[in-house]
């Protein structure tokens, strides 16, 4: 401005208040976030490479900074995955990960879609969690494992067929002489298969409903012990995980082949199981956040880092430096962008006004 008293900012500056260009900020939080690496050994990186000299307190606040500026494209992203017809969610529990903030233990949830990730981080671990997110009626199908808080949450809800797998894996490996527990793992991957080729099967546009039902019959026909009472003194402990597994496959059979019906609906929930391992790995570490800002600071900027991930060919500080600076150029963030799309194709044809229910 001609009047202006002020000098222009050079260009990478963030504000008139950092002496730090964005690419400086982006590296820590890519090492100290995305690697997981602590603040400090983040420091003696950059300082190696770049010889660049950062106390504790300047990382502290360039992060804290980092994460004011991307609260907004949080919530963008959050309403984008809550717009979203399929979400794979997952979480990280204290108990493997031994992971407190005071003295509360906390969780991290994953929210994921193909192209979005939300992470809440230092949470509980009820479906409070979820309902945070995607509202108290989500019509869309939520992909998940058998954690009890997911019941009734979504239209249509995908069990992950790997946890079953799984409970049936480890019931034949530990105990070999059931010969039992592996042909029914064997008949149980089966009928696993045939799911996935019929998912597959393009020339079932019509006949997928009854293709499930199909399905559903072999499940009531193979666990023969759906039911049977478990006496906590004289049923040996695999006999009752045997029958519990058998009781939850039957018990769930609306949310066992969702995916063959909606052929686009992943059988397992790995998306999200893939995108919390990093989480899991760090907390194992001990390098989590001791107090709900900083907890809340690792969830925003990695929703953002990790919702960028999947756009680029590779992760690199090139692109995702451009895409920051795009933003800054356009006065919108990707995110933003398809936010309003998603708006526009939502809302009703021009000259209509969409229903108020009475009372």
């Amino acid at each position: 401005m001609p009047d202006s008293k002020q000098w222009p900012l050079p260009p990478g500056l963030r504000t008139s208040r950092s002496e730090f260009g964005i690419e400086i900020i982006l590296v820590l939080a890519f090492l100290h976030y995305w690697i997981g690496v602590s603040i400090d050994h983040a420091r003696e990186i950059m300082r190696f490479f770049t010889g660049l000299e950062l106390s504790k307190s300047q990382a502290d606040s360039l992060l804290s900074q980092l994460a004011a500026d991307w609260n907004e494209q949080y919530d963008t992203i959050a309403e984008i995955i809550a717009l979203q017809m399929i979400v794979y969610i997952d979480r990280v529990p204290a108990k493997r990960v031994g992971w407190k903030v005071g003295k509360r233990s906390c969780y991290t949830w994953a929210f994921s879609t193909a192209l979005h990730v939300l992470f809440r981080c230092g949470v509980g671990r009820g479906k409070e969690q979820v309902e945070k997110v995607l509202g108290l009626f989500f019509t869309g199908i939520g992909v998940t494992d058998d954690y009890g808080a997911y019941t009734n949450l979504f239209g249509q809800h995908q069990l992950c067929w790997a946890h079953l797998i799984r409970k049936a894996i480890k019931l034949a490996l530990q105990h070999p002489d059931e010969k039992h527990y592996a042909a029914f793992l064997d008949d149980l991957c089966d009928l696993y298969q045939q799911a996935v080729r019929y998912q597959k099967d393009r020339r079932l546009s019509v006949g997928r409903k009854e293709k499930v039902c199909e399905l559903q019959e072999r499940i009531r026909s193979l666990c023969t012990r759906h039911g049977e009472t478990i006496d906590e003194n004289a049923t040996p402990d695999h006999e009752a995980t045997f029958i519990r597994l058998q009781n939850e496959l039957v018990d769930n059979l609306a949310c066992l082949f969702v995916f063959v019906e909606h052929p686009q609906v992943e059988p397992t929930n790995n998306r999200s199981e893939r995108t919390v391992r990093r989480e899991a790995e760090i907390r194992k570490g001990g390098r989590t956040s001791k107090t709900p800002s900083g907890a809340q600071r690792r969830g925003v900027i990695m929703t953002v880092l990790a919702s960028l991930r999947t756009r680029f060919p590779r992760f690199t500080l090139d692109h995702l430096l451009s895409e920051v600076q795009q933003w800054c150029a356009e006065g919108r963030s990707i995110f933003e962008s398809e936010l309003a799309e998603l708006r526009k194709a939502a809302a009703p044809p021009s000259g209509q006004s969409i229903p108020i229910p009475s009372g």
